[in-house]
C-alpha cells in the first residue's frame, strides 16, 4: 500500500499481529469486526489528503485484503477458513469485502474454490458487496478468461437480475478489465444473452458496458446497435439508444438512422437531426 504513510502500515501489522491474531481464533465477530473497521479507517486517514479522491475507501479495502492475504498465507491459519469467516459474519460491509478480496487472491489460482463465494455475492442483500464481488473477480478473469466467462454466462441466463446485472458489470472494460478491449467479443459473448433485458437494472449495465466499448471500437457497437434495432423489441432499442452516448458525439446522422430517430436526447444533450442537414 505504497500511497499510504509507512507509519500507518507498520501500525495496521502490529495491529494484525497483537489483535486481530488472538481474535481469529475465537468466534468473537463483534470484536474481529471493530479490529478490521479501526485498521480501514485509520489507513484511509494515512492517504494523503489530496490523493483520498483517486485512493478512497474501496483502495484501502482492496488493498487491505491484498496484504492480510499474504499475511495469512505465511502464517498458521488457513487462508480460506479465515477469509471465509469474515465474509460470513462480519456485520459491516467493507469488512465482509475484505474477506471476499481474501477469497478473490485464492481464486486466483484456486478458482473453483472461490467462485460459489461469488455466486453468493452477486445476489448479497447488501448492494456494497454486490459491487465489490463483480469488481474482485475482475483479476480472477484475467487468470482464468475461459472459466470465468462460462461463470458469468450461466449468471447471465438467471431468473435473478442482480445476477444477471452482475454478469455484465464484471465484464466492463475498466482499468482491471482494459484487456477485454482488445478483444470485445469475449464479453459481447455474454452481452448479447441479454440484449433482450427486461429489468431495467441489468439492461443499464449492459447499455453502459457497450457504450464503454464503443470508445475503442465504434464501428463494431455501431453493428451491435444495428443488430439490437432489427429485432423490434423495445428493450433491445432502448439498450440501443444509451450506448450510443459517445458514439453520437461523432456520427450523430449516423446513430439517428440507425435508432429512426430525428432527434437524440441523453440527460441534457440534445442532437438534433436538422442541425447537421
Amino acid at each position: 500500500m505504497a500511497i499510504v504513510e509507512q507509519n500507518a502500515l507498520d501500525i495496521m501489522y502490529d495491529s494484525i499481529e497483537s489483535e486481530l491474531v488472538p481474535l481469529l481464533t475465537t468466534d468473537n465477530y463483534m470484536a474481529i469486526d471493530d479490529c478490521l473497521e479501526k485498521n480501514i479507517i485509520a489507513l484511509h486517514k494515512a492517504i494523503p489528503e489530496k490523493k483520498r479522491i483517486s485512493f478512497g475507501i474501496t483502495y484501502v479495502v482492496k488493498t487491505f485484503a491484498k496484504d492480510l492475504y499474504k499475511w495469512l498465507e505465511d502464517s498458521e491459519f488457513d487462508t480460506m477458513e479465515v477469509a471465509v469467516s469474515i465474509y460470513e459474519n462480519m456485520a459491516r460491509f467493507r469488512t465482509k469485502c475484505i474477506g471476499l478480496g481474501i477469497i478473490s487472491h485464492i481464486g486466483i489460482t484456486d478458482v473453483e474454490k472461490a467462485l460459489p463465494y461469488f455466486y453468493h455475492a452477486s445476489t448479497h442483500e447488501i448492494w456494497e458487496v454486490r459491487e465489490y464481488a463483480q469488481m474482485y473477480i475482475r483479476k480472477i478473469t484475467q487468470v482464468h478468461p475461459e472459466r470465468i466467462q462460462d461463470f458469468l454466462y450461466s449468471l447471465a441466463i438467471s431468473d435473478n437480475p442482480n445476477r444477471r446485472r452482475y454478469a455484465s458489470e464484471a465484464l466492463r472494460p475498466v482499468l482491471e478489465n482494459k484487456w477485454i478491449s482488445d478483444i470485445p467479443e469475449y464479453s459481447l459473448e455474454v452481452l448479447r444473452v441479454l440484449f433482450e433485458e427486461t429489468d431495467e437494472y441489468p439492461r443499464t449495465s449492459v447499455a453502459n458496458n457497450l457504450s464503454d466499448l464503443s470508445r475503442k471500437h465504434p464501428e463494431l457497437i455501431l453493428e451491435v446497435v444495428e443488430e439490437l434495432m432489427s429485432t423490434g423489441d423495445e428493450n433491445s432499442k432502448w439498450i440501443a439508444h444509451r450506448a450510443c452516448r459517445h458514439l453520437v458525439i461523432e456520427e450523430p446522422i449516423r446513430v439517428m438512422n440507425l435508432l429512426d430517430v430525428d432527434q437524440y436526447k441523453y440527460k441534457n444533450k440534445r442532437y438534433n437531426r436538422n442541425d447537421y442537414v
